[in-house]
């Protein structure tokens, strides 16, 4: 509303006005549209490159996350790539899909939807934790639609998970999502978003104030969709249904698969993700080059974004090396 305008006096007759939604920030630099698909609408965050013809990149977050988790890596790159980062059905400003499907192939289906429409495959293709195993899947069934590829944190499967995650695993077990709505209805936005962070950050003292209030701000707006449990519990049990899944659509068993170069990202803090797995996922992605952060929890790439970038930007460069000399 501008300085000149006045609210409207609502009558004894007048209905109440349906509160408009709340707006999705958005960083200077960064562009937001949605893309309407077959079946689902994305909302997709981009970091236009510095210049033009710079090859595409592709950022996808984690479960509870939105494309804003990328917002601090985004522009470190911007040189090398032309960013992109999606928020998955349900998450961030993307409605949840029609027909229901938050399992890890649903999300990884609206992935390629996305680049197949788009155009912009093969991709430079970055995610964190579900993110990663999204990611990962769609690498192993659609090599075509990617240049590299880039985990931080992936959420593959773990015979014997940290105690610090099995809070997160126990959102799938029916009935568990609504008695934990019902204990925690009296929790204020900030209380949720320090249990979050104290969760996802190897030292949650390394958020701003100014970043703390933006997440305070965006967490408030989720808690206002009807939606927001219904896509958590849904993708939570996606997660761990997939890490049930054997053969050649098990996890560990498409990982084998990626022909793109990979690297690896791991968290000495990290108590969604065990650090232990930093071996295995290193020996099951061909060729992988790994980056171990004895201090980083699950969001690397929001807790040490330089870092992060620096390693990712050898990945890029060596990989465009290879291509341009052939």
């Amino acid at each position: 509303m501008s300085s000149t305008e006045l609210p409207e006096t609502r009558t004894a007759d007048t209905a109440p006005a349906t509160p408009l939604p709340r707006a999705v920030r958005v960083a200077d630099g960064e562009e937001l549209r949605s893309v309407a698909l077959p079946g689902l609408s994305l909302t997709v965050r981009s970091r236009p490159g510095a210049r033009a013809g710079l090859p595409p990149a592709l950022y996808v977050h984690g479960l509870g996350g939105s494309s804003q988790n990328w917002s601090a890596l985004m522009p470190l790159l911007a040189d090398l790539v032309d960013g992109e980062a999606v928020d998955l059905p349900g998450f961030g400003d993307s409605p949840p899909p029609d027909d229901g499907n938050y399992s890890v192939t649903g999300h990884a289906r609206a992935v390629i939807r996305l680049l197949d429409a788009s155009g912009r495959g093969p991709v430079h293709l970055f995610g964190n934790s579900l993110g990663g195993a999204v990611a990962t899947r769609v690498a192993a069934v659609r090599p075509d639609l990617v240049r590299t590829l880039t985990l931080v944190s992936p959420a593959l499967p773990e015979l014997r998970a940290q105690r610090t995650a099995w809070p997160t695993a126990l959102l799938a077990v029916p009935g568990v999502a609504g008695v934990f709505a019902r204990l925690s209805r009296d929790w204020t936005a900030e209380q949720r978003v320090r249990g979050v962070l104290s969760l996802c950050y190897g030292d949650p003292g390394l958020v701003t104030d100014e970043g703390l209030r933006h997440a305070v701000e965006e967490m408030e707006r989720r808690l206002e969709l009807p939606y927001f449990w219904d896509a958590m519990v849904r993708s939570s049990r996606g997660i761990v249904d997939a890490y049930t899944l054997g053969g050649q659509h098990g996890l560990w068993r498409q990982a084998e698969r990626v022909l793109a170069p990979t690297l690896l990202i791991y968290g000495g803090r990290d108590r969604l993700v065990s650090y232990r797995m930093a071996r295995r996922a290193a020996a099951a992605f061909r060729g992988s080059r790994l980056l171990s952060l004895p201090d980083a929890g699950h969001v690397a790439m929001m807790e040490y974004p330089e870092t992060v970038a620096a390693a990712a930007r050898e990945l890029i460069a060596d990989h465009d090396a290879r291509h341009d000399g052939s």
